[in-house]
């Protein structure tokens, strides 16, 4: 078997074991993403979680992978020789109890990363299919990966991610040198670097198991007035859409309570997991266009005059860019009403027979 290196050997990346820890201790917070480019590590992280919760399975996603390969399928041995229609397990129930790992989960088909989100938030794959009706547990903790650079997930996908860590390579040299050194000594005597970090591994494994135990005891660890509020606010001004971004929250912090130990949840629970809980759901693209949009002119023309048209139909099809529109360095020649008027109806024209063009689905 081959060692895996260990989760309390994991130098300058706190906020990433946190995050995993959290998602172990309750897996209905939808998984964890890790965002950030190679080499930060995102795999190793993920393989020292599921050996902590050992015995406990650490199953790799491909790329590659069909839906059937994923949910389960007909089993076509049974099937081709008579006998009955049986299921066969996919990858979602070898995880069950582990870890499923997603690397570059932002290149799966939004089918599969859709099945993914919804059996790892409720713990149940149900299968209905080939002439099969079946539904068997599934419990597991979630981490996907992706580096943003190739793309990102659409926002509806990444609403229901429970967390997210931002990773950045390591610019701190007495950190990087300490870093290279664990792996270095890691790589040369395995079963040494285990033995020196045992000790270790095992205060993280048994604080690990009491969590799990308390936060799955809905008796302990109740969510007072104040949290909600807490989360409340916390969530109002990310600006977030829908409430998934608070019941998320509420777990995250409670997982957090259990984890140290404590009495009672705080409002400071909630300040911890708040960045892992918003960093990709906060609206910020919205508020950096609010930011970019020109002041309004001091005189506006009133609506309907030359200056000022109603608007058509042809406006609605495509929004033109936040900085459309503002002053351009060369654009310094007048240029009269009626010649403006023509040049904005042709920018109108030219969106919409863009609009057309582009591909969307076969009727």
């Amino acid at each position: 078997m081959t060692p895996t290196f260990p989760l309390s050997a994991i130098q300058g990346q706190p906020q990433l074991v946190q995050a995993l820890l959290l998602a172990a201790i309750d897996p209905a917070l939808g998984g964890v993403l890790i965002q950030g480019p190679r080499g930060t590590a995102k795999s190793t992280a993920a393989r020292a979680l599921a050996d902590v919760l050992a015995p406990a399975p650490f199953v790799t996603l491909p790329l590659g992978a069909s839906i059937e390969h994923v949910v389960g399928s007909l089993d076509l041995s049974k099937a081709l020789a008579g006998s009955e229609v049986a299921f066969a397990p996919g990858l979602l129930a070898k995880a069950h109890g582990g870890v499923l790992y997603v690397d570059e989960i932002n290149l799966l088909p939004d089918a599969i990363v859709d099945v993914l989100l919804d059996v790892a938030a409720s713990g149940v794959n149900r299968v209905e299919r080939d002439g099969i009706s079946h539904s068997h547990a599934a419990r597991f903790v979630l981490i996907g990966t992706m580096n943003p650079e190739e793309g990102t997930l659409r926002p509806q996908l990444l609403d229901r991610l429970g967390l997210c860590v931002q990773l950045a390579n390591a610019q701190d040299a007495p950190l990087r040198s300490a870093i290279v050194k664990a792996r270095l000594r890691f790589d040369l005597d395995p079963a040494g670097f285990l033995q020196a970090h045992a000790a270790q591994q095992a205060d993280i494994a048994e604080r690990l198991r009491q969590a799990r135990a308390r936060c799955a005891d809905a008796r302990q660890l109740p969510w007072s007035d104040a949290i909600h509020d807490a989360v409340a606010r916390q969530c109002i001004a990310a600006q977030v859409d829908g409430l998934r971004a608070d019941l998320v929250m509420l777990r995250a912090a409670r997982a957090l309570a259990a984890w140290e130990g404590s009495d009672a949840m705080a409002e400071r629970h909630v300040a911890e997991v708040a960045p892992l809980v918003l960093r990709h759901r906060a609206n910020e693209p919205q508020r950096q266009a609010q930011a970019a949009a020109p002041s309004p002119a001091p005189k506006p023309p009133p609506p309907g005059s030359a200056a000022n048209p109603p608007p058509t139909a042809a406006q609605g099809l495509e929004q033109p860019p936040a900085d459309w529109g503002l002053p351009q360095p060369m654009a310094s020649a007048p240029v009269a009403a009626p010649q403006a008027d023509a040049l904005a109806l042709a920018a109108l024209e030219a969106l919409a027979a863009k609009k057309a063009r582009a591909p969307g689905p076969r009727r």
